[in-house]
C-alpha cells in the first residue's frame, strides 16, 4: 500500500517544512518551463509549479519517475489541514492525478484518435472523461498498453474532503493507469454533465498566516493532446 504523501510530510500547523531526503535531481535547465501543478493524491491534494523539460505535461511525466516541485501547498482530504514546503520531490507512484494544462505540444505529433467515454476508480477519486484511442481499438485494452500517465479530456471528478462530497468539472486530467482500480465504459451523457468547474488554490497567493487561502476560480482549459 503506498504511504499517504500528507502523513509522510504533515505536521500540525507548521511554520514551513522542508523536503525529504532524496537522491538529487539534475539541475533546472534554463530552457525549461514552469508550469502550474495541480494534482490528487492518497490522502491530499498537491497546488505548486513544476519545471517542464518537455514539450507537454504528460510527457515530463511519463520520462521521470520522481519531479521536483516549487512553492508547494498540500491539503489534506480528511481534514482540510494546510501544509507548505519551499521545496518537494515527489514519486511518480504518490500520485493518482494530475490536472493538466501548459503547452499543447508539437502539431507533427498529433495522431488521429477517437474519443471513448470511460469511468475509472482511482484511489478516493471516481473520475470521467473520454479517453482518445486509434480508431477501431478498445478503450479497455488499449489503457492497459499506455505509458503510466494517460490523460482523459473532458473530464469531471467525484471525492469526498473535509466531511463533503465534491463533484466538480476539471477539464483534461492525466490519471497514473498503473494505480487505476478499474476502468470502464461509460456514455457521453455521463461525461458531458452540466457541473460546476472545479476552483483551485494559487500557491503564491499567501495571507497573514503563512497559508493560502485564496481560491481562483479556473479558467477553461485546452484538450491535451493525446497522440
Amino acid at each position: 500500500m503506498i504511504d499517504g504523501l500528507f502523513r509522510r510530510l504533515g505536521r500540525p500547523d507548521p511554520p514551513d517544512v522542508d523536503e525529504p531526503q532524496a537522491d538529487p535531481l539534475p539541475p533546472i535547465s534554463p530552457l525549461q518551463r514552469e508550469e502550474e501543478f495541480a494534482a490528487y493524491t492518497e490522502d491530499c491534494r498537491i497546488f505548486g509549479f513544476i519545471q517542464l523539460d518537455s514539450e507537454r505535461l504528460t510527457d515530463t511525466l511519463n520520462e521521470r519517475e520522481e519531479f521536483r516541485l516549487d512553492s508547494v501547498l498540500l491539503v489534506a482530504l480528511d481534514d482540510g489541514r494546510a501544509v507548505e514546503a519551499r521545496e518537494l520531490v515527489v514519486r511518480r507512484d504518490e500520485v493518482l492525478a494530475i490536472r493538466a494544462g501548459g503547452p499543447r505540444g508539437n502539431m507533427a505529433r498529433r495522431s488521429r484518435t477517437r474519443p471513448s467515454p470511460v469511468i475509472l476508480k482511482i484511489g478516493p477519486y471516481t473520475i470521467h472523461g473520454y479517453l482518445h484511442v486509434p480508431p477501431g481499438a478498445d478503450p479497455l485494452q488499449h489503457i492497459r498498453h499506455r505509458k503510466p500517465m494517460v490523460p482523459l479530456t473532458s473530464a469531471w471528478i467525484e471525492y469526498r474532503a473535509n466531511g463533503e462530497d465534491h463533484r466538480a468539472r476539471i477539464g483534461t486530467i492525466i490519471v497514473n493507469r498503473q494505480l487505476v482500480e478499474w476502468v470502464d465504459r461509460s456514455r457521453d451523457e455521463d461525461v458531458r454533465m452540466d457541473l460546476p468547474v472545479e476552483q483551485r488554490y494559487d500557491p503564491r497567493a499567501k495571507d497573514m498566516t503563512g497559508y493560502v487561502r485564496t481560491a481562483l476560480p479556473l479558467v477553461a482549459e485546452r484538450e491535451a493532446d493525446v497522440d
